[in-house]
């Protein structure tokens, strides 16, 4: 295993499968937000399932919160010896003339959704952690006996500034899904005659889903 993260190579493909596992959990994670824009009922319900769920509450999250550490420490790695790399070369480095600037400010973008992740955890994560394991309420119900998730949501996009932090946040997400979905592929090996299709699909994923975030936040906002 050493030997993989000593390597360039090693250290981009474990940095394009933590990334893939974070846009499989990123859609999921949409999907569900999504159920609030539809039906209150149906996304309290799911919202109950997930949070108290044993295998998502005690295998899957702490392994999602390693992933997220994971991509960006790497991040952090392969951005050090980029740039370590950039300043010894014999050849001036034109970023302008060889790349886009997505790919050259992909440790930016990134800093940013890390700090929208810290707003997003104090939002909703640390809520959720202070009620069930240290008030001992996983019953997750206001004292009308509705389940709490939905108007937790609702209450959050009251505030413009909320909702501005998250949208400009979500620009960032896409800006970051524009070069790091077909930078992942490329790390794997897909260079094939399907990479015009994957590149195209990546487009489209980076684009749609942060949109989508977008569009739940202000729908919470106006409603």
């Amino acid at each position: 295993m050493g030997g993989i993260f000593n390597s360039s190579v090693g250290r981009k493909f474990a940095m394009a499968l933590s990334a893939f596992f974070l846009m499989i959990f990123l859609v999921q994670h949409f999907a569900i937000n999504m159920l609030s824009v539809f039906s209150a009922d149906v996304f309290n319900d799911v919202s109950h399932f997930m949070g108290t769920n044993w295998v998502v509450q005690y295998i899957a999250q702490p392994i999602l919160i390693l992933g997220v550490l994971f991509h960006f420490a790497m991040g952090m790695v392969l951005e050090i010896r980029n740039r370590n790399a950039r300043s010894i070369g014999y050849v001036k480095y034109n970023g302008n003339a060889n790349s886009t600037w997505m790919s050259r400010n992909m440790i930016y973008t990134g800093a940013v959704i890390l700090l929208f992740l810290g707003l997003h955890f104090y939002d909703f994560w640390f809520p959720e952690i202070q009620m069930k394991f240290i008030d001992g309420d996983m019953s997750g119900l206001l004292p009308n006996g509705e389940y709490r998730y939905f108007e937790h949501l609702q209450h959050k996009f009251v505030d413009v500034w909320r909702v501005a932090l998250y949208c400009l946040a979500f620009v960032f997400l896409a800006l970051h899904l524009l070069h790091g979905f077909s930078s992942a592929f490329q790390s794997v090996g897909a260079n094939n005659k399907y990479t015009r299709g994957l590149r195209g699909f990546g487009k489209a994923y980076a684009i749609i889903i942060p949109l989508g975030f977008i569009f739940i936040a202000l729908y919470h906002h106006f409603n």
